[in-house]
């Protein structure tokens, strides 16, 4: 059962921010075709530089009691798409929150 924490606490946190996305209406819920899109491309470029990494021999995958041991490829965990996703979505998310924040405060 512990096998499925990391990836439980990962798709806990992506609720969470897609909650908080929902409440305030920062990125997904505001515009999801250009948000959904910006999420993707983040999660093709990051899995293309697992990838290189992984071609390289500098990453591995982690041995822990915590992951599923499922892998989507060589060296590269199910977790990692997971943590890739909610990696962009909050980068994405404060992105936009700190854009919001800006545009206010030049408001006369």
């Amino acid at each position: 059962m512990t096998g499925l924490l990391y990836l439980a606490a990962l798709l806990v946190s992506l609720g969470g921010l897609t909650l908080l996305d929902w409440r305030h209406r920062i990125a997904v819920f505001a515009e999801p075709r250009r948000a959904l899109l910006t999420i993707a491309a983040g999660i093709v470029v990051f899995l293309l530089w697992d990838a290189a990494g992984i071609g390289l021999g500098i990453f591995f995958r982690g041995d822990g009691p915590y992951m599923t041991g499922v892998l989507l490829a060589p060296e590269l965990p199910l977790e990692e798409l997971f943590f890739l996703a909610l990696l962009v979505y909050q980068t994405l998310l404060l992105w936009r929150w700190l854009e919001r924040r800006r545009e206010r405060r030049e408001k006369p």
